[in-house]
């Protein structure tokens, strides 16, 4: 298998981890965990894990240079994003939160292009219209189902920039380091924006650990190892062959990713049942999104 293949399969299980968080994290929230709290447990996590492997398997120094760019990717790729997915997840539903993520394509390709002139393809434009056609027709039929929130879907907006900015600055590190020694400065810094934060620690202090379950201890395990751990060592690896607008084109994949499963965690009883914001005219509108992802992605094949 290419290192191309290999990308876009990383980029692909990374959308399928996020689309599981969207209902697994949305179980623990407001519960047991406030949003501010259940962040600082994910990323403190994630980067004991960078850290842990780097020392003992990445020995990569990182120039003095670059350490400002890597504070600043991590606001963006980090802190902002974080905090307001998880705040917006936590007032909003899960469906929403899928669907308004796929406008970060569109933001990445725009940024691409004026911060690292990357060229626009004709093929590439015409699938990121179609795939953000499917998503604006999702998004137009979104505010019927359980669980909407105009502050949620606010702060959701919010993330989906954030992380499209952090997509186009973090590009140039990924070609000049690995993307272990990356991941685990961004998250270093992340970490410190996180408790710096006012409401966490506060929020810190009023938590009862002791009280929660251990189904709810395993859906926070999940967050920390798999959504965050994983899924940004495996972004970082795509990004690595893959310019910045064709792995966020992934994205389009999370509202379907979401549905999918809303409807088998609804079904085995794993999470609130949201399955009534599923109907036939969304399920068509998946498909266009699948169209433009296949267009956006299928063109990074013919370049290599």
């Amino acid at each position: 298998m290419s290192n191309i293949l290999r990308a876009h399969l990383a980029l692909f299980i990374v959308n399928a981890l996020y689309g599981a968080n969207h209902i697994i994290a949305k179980g623990v929230m407001p519960n047991y965990l406030t949003p501010n709290v259940f962040i600082l447990l994910r990323v403190a996590g994630a980067t004991l894990l960078f850290w842990i492997i780097k020392l003992f398997f990445v020995k990569e120094k990182v120039e003095r240079k670059d350490i400002a760019r890597l504070a600043v990717c991590a606001i963006f790729g980090v802190a902002a994003n974080q905090l307001f997915f998880f705040n917006g997840l936590n007032l909003s539903s899960s469906i929403n939160a899928g669907i308004i993520m796929t406008i970060n394509p569109i933001l990445v390709v725009i940024l691409s292009f004026f911060i690292l002139k990357e060229k626009i393809t004709w093929q590439k434009s015409v699938g990121i219209l179609i795939g953000a056609t499917g998503a604006i027709l999702l998004t137009l039929t979104a505010g019927t189902g359980s669980g909407d929130s105009l502050l949620g879907d606010l702060f959701l907006f919010i993330n989906a920039a954030g992380y499209a900015i952090y997509l186009v600055l973090v590009k140039p590190l990924m070609k000049k380091y690995k993307p272990f020694t990356v991941i685990t400065y961004i998250f270093s810094f992340g970490l410190l924006y996180v408790l710096f934060y006012p409401p966490t620690l506060m929020d810190l202090a009023e938590t009862n650990f002791a009280q929660i379950p251990f189904d709810a201890v395993m859906k926070i395990l999940y967050v920390i190892i798999g959504v965050t751990f994983f899924a940004y060592l495996l972004t970082v690896y795509g990004l690595k062959f893959l310019s910045p607008s064709v792995s966020s084109s992934y994205i389009y994949l999370q509202p379907v990713l979401v549905m999918i499963f809303t409807f088998l965690f609804g079904m085995w009883g794993l999470s609130e049942d949201y399955t009534d914001t599923i109907t036939l005219e969304k399920v068509g509108y998946m498909l266009v999104i699948f169209v433009g992802v296949f267009l956006t992605s299928t063109g990074s094949f013919r370049k290599t």
